[in-house]
């Protein structure tokens, strides 16, 4: 019995010397496999995410607003209020993403909503550091989107 996963059509090549693609199944435990591999993938993923914005999230809860300035240039044009709001809400984004770990049932859907609005937040930040001419933590908005698309694709299909 075979996998219809990863079946690829069989073409004729029209260029001479160049090799036709062959038809290939996956058996299914070659496919259990890859699942394996790419959901322990996606939790490595998810356990860097995490441990970066819950520690950006408690920078900003507790650090001066002057070394925040030194860090990045944005904290200086808005209320120390929204820093510190932005803070919690990182830490809080942050635990949902491991929130299939407490509840498997419930977790999966918080796990997607979270790493969403981690999504939504990376984006506008590149955008806002960019206008700033802050290269470096533009250059680590760039590393988190793609470190958070990922998660967000695969775990949002596993949801369905």
């Amino acid at each position: 019995m075979r996998s219809e996963i990863a079946t690829v059509a069989n073409h004729k090549s029209v260029l001479p010397g160049v090799e036709t693609m062959t038809s290939q199944s996956l058996s299914p435990s070659r496919s259990r496999l890859n699942a394996s591999y790419r959901n322990l993938t996606l939790w490595t993923l998810q356990g860097w995410l995490a441990m970066f914005f819950v520690a950006a999230g408690y920078a900003k809860l507790s650090e001066p607003l002057v070394n925040l300035v030194a860090l990045m240039r944005w904290p200086a044009l808005v209320d120390q209020n929204m820093v510190r709001g932005l803070g919690v809400s990182e830490i809080i984004l942050a635990v949902l993403l491991l929130a299939p770990l407490v509840s498997r049932k419930h977790g999966r859907a918080l796990l997607v909503v979270a790493a969403s609005g981690l999504l939504a937040l990376e984006t506008v930040m590149l955008a806002v550091h960019l206008t700033g001419a802050d290269v470096g933590p533009a250059v680590t908005n760039l590393v988190l989107i793609a470190m958070t698309a990922p998660v967000v694709w695969f775990r949002a299909r596993e949801v369905r």
